[in-house]
């Protein structure tokens, strides 16, 4: 993504090798090496204006390159989201849910049946 004028005020210019490197140096798509990885569920919408939904796309290709660990690695784009996901009440809990239920069957806990009922 270009640089505003006033992110070069905050984070420097890109043309100058001190702030090209200080910037390389967190960018996701260059800190990815082959090693084993956790798993990993990935997000992304396809109305995002700050992250267009092809980053994580080239993020998550890079990393089943490079990954050499058989652990998931999800990658899951709604289709009529921006950068902040459902703004939809329900729609935001069945986001939240499935985020959830990645997280606990990672945890080996998708068996786990919860009684509810008071004694």
């Amino acid at each position: 993504i270009p640089l505003t004028v006033g992110e070069w005020e905050e984070w420097g210019n890109p043309n100058e090798a001190k702030y090209f490197n200080y910037m390389l140096s967190y960018s996701p798509m260059n800190q990815i090496i082959p090693q084993d990885y956790p798993s990993i569920l990935v997000t992304a919408g396809l109305h995002d204006p700050r992250v267009a939904y092809w980053e994580p796309m080239k993020w998550v290709a890079k990393l089943r390159d490079l990954k050499t660990d058989d652990s998931p690695l999800l990658l899951k784009v709604d289709l009529e989201a921006g950068h902040f996901s459902a703004s939809d009440r329900y729609k935001y809990l069945k986001e939240l849910a499935f985020d959830y239920s990645f997280m606990l069957e990672q945890l080996g806990l998708k068996d786990i049946v919860v009684d509810t009922k008071a004694d």
